[in-house]
Protein backbone atom coordinates (compact mmCIF):
# COMPACT_ATOMS: atom_id res chain seq x y z
CA UNK A 1 0.00 0.00 0.00
CA UNK A 2 1.30 3.19 -1.06
CA UNK A 3 -0.80 6.50 0.25
CA UNK A 4 0.06 9.66 0.85
CA UNK A 5 -2.18 11.25 3.63
CA UNK A 6 -0.99 14.69 3.94
CA UNK A 7 -1.64 16.76 1.08
CA UNK A 8 -2.40 20.26 -0.40
CA UNK A 9 -3.82 22.28 -3.31
CA UNK A 10 -5.43 25.69 -4.53
CA UNK A 11 -7.95 25.47 -1.40
CA UNK A 12 -4.54 26.00 0.98
CA UNK A 13 -3.50 29.12 1.14
CA UNK A 14 -0.09 28.83 0.81
CA UNK A 15 -0.54 26.31 -2.19
CA UNK A 16 -0.94 27.18 -5.88
CA UNK A 17 -1.19 23.71 -7.36
CA UNK A 18 -4.08 22.71 -9.05
CA UNK A 19 -5.88 19.50 -7.19
CA UNK A 20 -6.03 17.79 -10.54
CA UNK A 21 -2.35 17.83 -11.31
CA UNK A 22 -1.85 16.52 -7.69
CA UNK A 23 -4.39 13.11 -8.62
CA UNK A 24 -2.26 13.20 -11.92
CA UNK A 25 0.82 12.71 -10.56
CA UNK A 26 -0.61 10.57 -7.50
CA UNK A 27 -1.41 7.98 -10.58
CA UNK A 28 1.81 8.83 -12.45
CA UNK A 29 4.13 7.18 -9.39
CA UNK A 30 1.68 4.89 -8.56
CA UNK A 31 -0.33 5.79 -5.19
CA UNK A 32 -2.86 3.45 -3.86
CA UNK A 33 -4.36 6.05 -2.22
CA UNK A 34 -4.16 10.04 -1.53
CA UNK A 35 -6.10 12.14 1.05
CA UNK A 36 -5.98 16.06 0.82
CA UNK A 37 -6.04 18.03 3.73
CA UNK A 38 -5.94 21.52 2.98
CA UNK A 39 -5.40 24.02 5.86
CA UNK A 40 -7.76 25.49 8.48
CA UNK A 41 -6.43 27.92 10.67
CA UNK A 42 -8.66 29.76 12.84
CA UNK A 43 -6.96 32.46 14.81
CA UNK A 44 -4.85 34.12 12.43
CA UNK A 45 -7.07 33.20 9.24
CA UNK A 46 -10.64 33.61 8.11
CA UNK A 47 -13.55 31.20 6.81
CA UNK A 48 -14.15 32.72 2.76
CA UNK A 49 -17.91 33.20 4.25
CA UNK A 50 -17.36 35.76 6.76
CA UNK A 51 -17.46 38.95 4.52
CA UNK A 52 -13.70 39.58 4.50
CA UNK A 53 -10.68 38.41 2.03
CA UNK A 54 -7.00 37.99 3.44
CA UNK A 55 -4.01 38.10 1.03
CA UNK A 56 -0.68 38.03 1.79
CA UNK A 57 2.34 38.69 -0.37
CA UNK A 58 5.55 36.77 0.52
CA UNK A 59 8.52 34.88 -0.88
CA UNK A 60 7.46 31.46 -1.97
CA UNK A 61 8.93 28.74 0.84
CA UNK A 62 10.32 26.51 -2.05
CA UNK A 63 10.93 28.89 -5.44
CA UNK A 64 11.58 32.21 -3.70
CA UNK A 65 9.03 33.93 -5.75
CA UNK A 66 6.94 36.62 -4.61
CA UNK A 67 3.83 35.80 -5.06
CA UNK A 68 0.22 37.26 -4.17
CA UNK A 69 -2.52 34.55 -2.62
CA UNK A 70 -5.16 34.27 -0.65
CA UNK A 71 -5.17 34.35 3.00
CA UNK A 72 -8.52 32.36 4.00
CA UNK A 73 -9.11 29.40 5.43
CA UNK A 74 -10.18 26.50 2.62
CA UNK A 75 -13.59 27.28 0.32
CA UNK A 76 -15.44 24.20 2.34
CA UNK A 77 -18.29 23.90 -0.36
CA UNK A 78 -16.12 23.87 -3.29
CA UNK A 79 -13.54 22.21 -2.02
CA UNK A 80 -15.17 19.07 -0.93
CA UNK A 81 -17.60 19.48 -4.45
CA UNK A 82 -14.20 19.30 -5.96
CA UNK A 83 -12.85 16.41 -4.43
CA UNK A 84 -16.29 14.39 -5.68
CA UNK A 85 -15.49 15.25 -9.15
CA UNK A 86 -11.82 13.97 -8.44
CA UNK A 87 -13.36 11.10 -7.04
CA UNK A 88 -15.64 10.41 -10.23
CA UNK A 89 -13.09 11.26 -12.77
CA UNK A 90 -10.38 9.24 -11.82
CA UNK A 91 -11.62 7.00 -9.11
CA UNK A 92 -11.01 3.63 -11.55
CA UNK A 93 -7.27 4.88 -11.26
CA UNK A 94 -6.62 5.94 -7.43
CA UNK A 95 -8.43 5.92 -4.12
CA UNK A 96 -8.68 9.80 -3.32
CA UNK A 97 -9.90 10.64 -0.05
CA UNK A 98 -11.45 14.03 1.81
CA UNK A 99 -9.50 15.37 4.84
CA UNK A 100 -8.73 18.88 6.31
CA UNK A 101 -5.78 19.78 8.45
CA UNK A 102 -6.56 21.52 11.48
CA UNK A 103 -4.65 23.88 12.77
CA UNK A 104 -5.68 24.32 16.50
CA UNK A 105 -5.03 26.26 19.08
CA UNK A 106 -6.91 26.25 22.77
CA UNK A 107 -8.37 30.05 21.84
CA UNK A 108 -10.02 28.47 18.92
CA UNK A 109 -11.40 25.08 19.68
CA UNK A 110 -14.98 25.72 20.07
CA UNK A 111 -14.79 26.97 15.57
CA UNK A 112 -13.21 23.57 14.77
CA UNK A 113 -15.92 21.44 16.84
CA UNK A 114 -18.81 23.70 15.10
CA UNK A 115 -16.88 23.42 11.67
CA UNK A 116 -16.43 19.30 12.13
CA UNK A 117 -19.95 19.58 12.77
CA UNK A 118 -21.12 20.90 9.98
CA UNK A 119 -18.78 19.04 7.61
CA UNK A 120 -18.65 15.46 8.98
CA UNK A 121 -20.60 14.02 6.72
CA UNK A 122 -17.67 14.90 3.88
CA UNK A 123 -14.92 13.88 5.67
CA UNK A 124 -12.60 10.63 5.86
CA UNK A 125 -9.51 12.19 7.63
CA UNK A 126 -8.58 15.16 10.05
CA UNK A 127 -5.37 16.03 10.86
CA UNK A 128 -4.62 17.75 14.04
CA UNK A 129 -1.58 20.03 13.83
CA UNK A 130 -0.10 22.86 15.93
CA UNK A 131 1.41 25.79 13.43
CA UNK A 132 1.22 28.73 15.97
CA UNK A 133 0.40 29.23 19.89
CA UNK A 134 -1.13 32.48 20.96
CA UNK A 135 -1.68 33.66 17.52
CA UNK A 136 1.93 33.67 16.97
CA UNK A 137 3.45 31.44 14.38
CA UNK A 138 6.54 29.59 14.27
CA UNK A 139 7.73 29.79 11.03
CA UNK A 140 8.59 33.62 11.09
CA UNK A 141 10.01 33.29 14.66
CA UNK A 142 7.44 35.03 16.23
CA UNK A 143 6.24 32.93 18.85
CA UNK A 144 10.18 31.73 19.54
CA UNK A 145 11.21 35.91 20.45
CA UNK A 146 11.38 36.79 23.50
CA UNK A 147 11.89 33.28 25.26
CA UNK A 148 14.63 31.21 25.86
CA UNK A 149 14.77 27.83 24.08
CA UNK A 150 13.29 25.70 27.35
CA UNK A 151 10.45 28.18 27.19
CA UNK A 152 8.76 28.25 23.64
CA UNK A 153 10.16 24.44 23.38
CA UNK A 154 7.90 23.46 26.27
CA UNK A 155 5.21 26.22 25.92
CA UNK A 156 4.69 24.04 22.41
CA UNK A 157 4.79 20.82 23.55
CA UNK A 158 2.09 22.06 26.45
CA UNK A 159 -0.40 23.19 23.93
CA UNK A 160 -0.52 20.51 21.79
CA UNK A 161 -2.16 18.23 25.35
CA UNK A 162 -4.28 21.12 26.02
CA UNK A 163 -5.51 21.14 22.77
CA UNK A 164 -5.60 17.77 22.50
CA UNK A 165 -7.46 17.13 25.78
CA UNK A 166 -10.11 19.47 24.60
CA UNK A 167 -10.78 18.23 20.98
CA UNK A 168 -11.86 14.83 19.85
CA UNK A 169 -12.46 15.13 16.05
CA UNK A 170 -8.98 14.06 14.80
CA UNK A 171 -7.35 10.82 13.52
CA UNK A 172 -3.90 11.41 13.93
CA UNK A 173 -1.34 14.05 15.62
CA UNK A 174 0.35 15.50 12.71
CA UNK A 175 4.32 16.18 11.97
CA UNK A 176 5.25 16.25 15.86
CA UNK A 177 8.19 18.44 16.64
CA UNK A 178 7.51 20.74 14.30
CA UNK A 179 8.78 23.32 16.05
CA UNK A 180 12.33 21.57 14.99
CA UNK A 181 12.08 22.85 11.29
CA UNK A 182 12.09 26.63 13.18
CA UNK A 183 14.06 26.35 15.90
CA UNK A 184 17.39 28.57 15.43
CA UNK A 185 18.72 27.28 18.90
CA UNK A 186 19.34 24.01 17.36
CA UNK A 187 17.84 20.73 18.39
CA UNK A 188 16.34 20.74 21.40
CA UNK A 189 17.31 17.65 23.78
CA UNK A 190 14.51 15.04 24.09
CA UNK A 191 15.21 14.09 27.29
CA UNK A 192 13.84 17.75 28.63
CA UNK A 193 9.58 17.07 26.79
CA UNK A 194 10.33 13.30 26.90
CA UNK A 195 7.59 13.16 30.06
CA UNK A 196 5.11 15.68 28.10
CA UNK A 197 5.77 13.93 25.27
CA UNK A 198 4.63 10.85 26.41
CA UNK A 199 1.81 12.30 28.19
CA UNK A 200 0.67 13.47 24.87
CA UNK A 201 1.25 9.64 22.84
CA UNK A 202 -0.51 7.88 25.73
CA UNK A 203 -3.63 10.20 25.52
CA UNK A 204 -3.56 9.86 21.63
CA UNK A 205 -3.68 5.99 22.19
CA UNK A 206 -6.22 5.45 25.04
CA UNK A 207 -8.46 8.24 22.54
CA UNK A 208 -8.10 5.76 19.38
CA UNK A 209 -5.78 8.65 17.79
CA UNK A 210 -2.40 8.26 16.06
CA UNK A 211 0.30 10.04 14.75
CA UNK A 212 1.85 10.69 11.46
CA UNK A 213 5.24 10.51 9.61
CA UNK A 214 5.18 14.01 7.77
CA UNK A 215 8.34 13.17 4.83
CA UNK A 216 9.04 16.70 4.08
CA UNK A 217 12.06 16.06 6.99
CA UNK A 218 13.71 14.64 3.59
CA UNK A 219 13.15 17.92 1.31
CA UNK A 220 14.12 20.28 4.31
CA UNK A 221 17.04 18.73 5.05
CA UNK A 222 16.40 18.02 8.81
CA UNK A 223 18.36 15.64 10.36
CA UNK A 224 15.89 13.67 11.51
CA UNK A 225 12.50 11.87 10.86
CA UNK A 226 9.10 14.12 12.20
CA UNK A 227 8.37 13.24 14.40
CA UNK A 228 11.59 11.89 15.89
CA UNK A 229 12.83 8.47 15.88
CA UNK A 230 12.88 9.05 19.52
CA UNK A 231 9.06 9.94 19.67
CA UNK A 232 8.57 6.79 16.66
CA UNK A 233 10.18 4.24 19.55
CA UNK A 234 8.77 5.99 22.38
CA UNK A 235 4.63 5.86 20.09
CA UNK A 236 5.34 1.52 19.86
CA UNK A 237 6.69 0.91 23.39
CA UNK A 238 3.35 2.81 24.71
CA UNK A 239 0.99 0.88 22.28
CA UNK A 240 0.37 3.28 19.23
CA UNK A 241 -0.45 1.19 16.39
CA UNK A 242 -2.27 4.00 14.39
CA UNK A 243 0.29 5.54 11.80
CA UNK A 244 -0.08 7.37 8.60
CA UNK A 245 2.72 8.59 6.12
CA UNK A 246 2.33 12.03 4.92
CA UNK A 247 4.44 14.00 2.27
CA UNK A 248 3.05 17.12 3.35
CA UNK A 249 3.14 18.25 -0.61
CA UNK A 250 2.12 21.61 -1.52
CA UNK A 251 3.58 21.14 -4.69
CA UNK A 252 3.55 18.33 -7.16
CA UNK A 253 6.94 17.26 -7.39
CA UNK A 254 6.73 16.62 -3.51
CA UNK A 255 4.21 14.27 -3.84
CA UNK A 256 4.65 10.80 -2.56
CA UNK A 257 8.18 11.75 -1.74
CA UNK A 258 10.25 9.47 0.21
CA UNK A 259 7.10 7.60 1.36
CA UNK A 260 8.80 3.98 1.16
CA UNK A 261 11.79 5.36 2.96
CA UNK A 262 9.14 5.90 5.74
CA UNK A 263 7.89 2.72 5.52
CA UNK A 264 11.56 1.50 5.64
CA UNK A 265 11.94 3.39 9.07
CA UNK A 266 8.67 1.89 10.34
CA UNK A 267 9.37 -1.65 9.59
CA UNK A 268 13.13 -2.00 10.09
CA UNK A 269 14.11 0.80 12.82
CA UNK A 270 10.98 1.31 15.02
CA UNK A 271 9.80 -2.12 14.47
CA UNK A 272 5.82 -1.48 13.06
CA UNK A 273 5.05 -3.01 10.10
CA UNK A 274 1.47 -1.68 9.46
CA UNK A 275 0.56 1.59 7.81
CA UNK A 276 -2.97 3.20 8.00
CA UNK A 277 -6.16 4.69 5.28
CA UNK A 278 -9.16 6.07 6.57
CA UNK A 279 -12.52 5.72 5.53
CA UNK A 280 -15.54 8.22 7.05
CA UNK A 281 -12.53 9.03 10.23
CA UNK A 282 -12.38 4.87 10.82
CA UNK A 283 -8.40 3.33 10.42
CA UNK A 284 -7.79 0.78 8.12
CA UNK A 285 -4.42 -1.61 8.64
CA UNK A 286 -2.29 -2.47 6.03
CA UNK A 287 1.09 -4.47 5.94
CA UNK A 288 3.87 -2.61 5.11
Amino acid sequence: MLADYHLHCEFSDDSNELMEDQVKQGIKIGLDEMCFTDHVDYGIKRDWTDGAMQWREGADEFTGEIKRSALNNVNYPEYFSKLMRMQKTYGDQITIKKGLEFGIQTGTVPQYEKLYDTWRDELDFTLLSMHQVDNKEFWNQDFQTGKTQDEYNMRYWEEILAVQQQFKHYCVLAHLSLLVRYDEAGIYPFEKVRDIVAEILRTAIVDGKGIEINTSSWHYGMADTMPSRDILHLYKDLGGTIITIGSDAHQTKYLGDHIKDAQDILRNEIGIDTICTFDKMVPTFHKI
